[in-house]
């Protein structure tokens, strides 16, 4: 929602605030083009300005909406609104808050709130000036529509925002959340691994969240996959691509068959460690040919044979790279909600085939020294030569049929 004449987006960033200025300035720039590539991305001519520790998007009312719910996509932000930019002049805002009523306001309850920002002297009234010019201004055109209106400063049925700067001041109606963080790209980049299911996105987009750009990684199970299992992954990275269209998120994909072969054959409870081992592997062989800084998976404690606190640490000395789980203490309910509200869920939730690979009773909380006794001894050369064999996506090859 947006007053009448809305013609720029205000966005608004958290934790990049309290960096040092230099820290700050370079989030700051990486949040713009970030921003700038989104609204690309949806064929939205709008240009992103940045002054005194806020971006702005300049659109026009056609465009307005579309243009805040792009930016609301970007890592860093915290929150965008739809604004109407005016002089910042105490007639000018209370001739748009008047505006803002006529057009929007339906009866019950409201309340101006305001925020001048910058120095005292920059501006011949108060925040609490705004707010009481404001609501007469409100109430005036309230009643000249026949309604009957009534001041709620505590918990109106409707609200009205200023901003005044000293350059210029915005009204506004909402403040529509982003996703926070940090900008993607301020971190280094990761390898994530992704099976398509509903975990494994949700940790890559966490990730991200975070500022670490992602290389989406697939290890093929060969017969243990088959189509639809790849088809996930495929689908799901295509949903996390729509956050960072100016960075490579191309699904790689290692052929692991022949490895996991040697695994079902050589393993039997220990079976499933062994396939996390031989997968962490590959991705660790990926991240060194691409410089990443470290790993990411959709592993929670628990949640699975291999996810027990015990063989954790089983599988995780299979690399010598970090191993970010951002999921770790995080219950499947609340995955399965962030899933959804991130859009990875629906392409998340295709029967997969790697359950053949689990054996009738997985170990809990094997040791390593049995587990590498048990796993081929060349698990490592295997996962080698899967890295080797690792061919890349572009975008349209992981098209769903009949995309454009």
């Amino acid at each position: 929602m947006h007053p009448p004449g809305a013609d720029v987006v205000l966005l608004r960033h958290g934790e990049i605030g309290v960096k040092s200025a230099q820290v700050q300035s370079a989030m700051e720039g990486r949040l713009h083009d970030n921003v700038g590539a989104l609204l690309a991305d949806r064929g939205l001519r709008s240009a992103v300005s940045r002054e005194h520790g806020r971006l702005y998007v300049q659109a026009d009312e056609r465009t307005v909406e579309a243009a805040t719910d792009a930016a609301t996509q970007a890592f860093g932000v915290v929150s965008a609104s739809p604004a109407l930019e005016v002089e910042p002049t105490l007639p000018a805002i209370t001739d748009a808050l008047a505006e803002t009523a006529r057009t929007h306001y339906e009866g019950g309850t409201f309340a101006v709130r305001a925020r001048r920002a910058g120095q005292a002297h920059e501006h011949p009234f108060s925040s609490r000036d705004l707010e009481e010019a404001g609501g007469s201004a409100v109430w005036t055109a309230a009643e000249a529509a026949g309604l009957e209106p009534a001041v709620d400063l505590e918990d109106p049925d409707w609200t009205v925002f200023v901003e005044a700067r000293p350059n210029r001041a915005f009204v506004f109606l909402e403040k529509r959340e982003g996703p926070g963080g940090l900008p993607l790209g301020s971190q280094a980049p990761l390898v994530a691994l992704v099976s398509g299911g509903i975990d494994s996105p949700v940790a890559a987009w966490l990730a991200m969240k975070r500022g670490s750009p992602i290389y989406p990684l697939y290890v093929d199970l060969g017969d243990y996959g088959g189509p639809d299992h790849r088809m996930r992954a495929e689908a799901t990275v295509r949903d996390l691509s729509a956050y960072a269209p100016n960075f490579d998120l191309a699904l790689r994909v290692a052929p692991g068959g022949d490895g996991i072969d040697r695994l079902v054959a050589e393993m039997d409870s220990f079976r499933m460690l062994g396939l996390r081992r031989f997968m962490l592997a590959v991705a660790d062989a990926v991240a060194t040919d691409l410089g990443a800084a470290g790993l990411v998976t959709g592993e929670a404690v628990g949640q699975k044979s291999s996810q027990t606190a015990a063989n954790l640490r089983v599988t995780s000395a299979a690399t010598d790279l970090p191993i970010h789980r951002p999921l770790l203490t995080t219950d499947k309910t609340d995955i399965t909600a962030l899933a959804r509200e991130i859009g990875t869920f629906a392409d998340a939730t295709i029967p997969a085939g790697c359950n053949r690979v689990a054996p009738s009773q997985p170990a809990t909380a094997a040791s390593l020294e049995r587990v590498r006794a048990a796993e081929p001894d060349d698990l490592f050369e295997l996962a080698r030569e899967a890295a080797d064999a690792l061919t890349v996506l572009e975008p349209a090859e992981t098209d769903p049929p009949g995309a454009d």
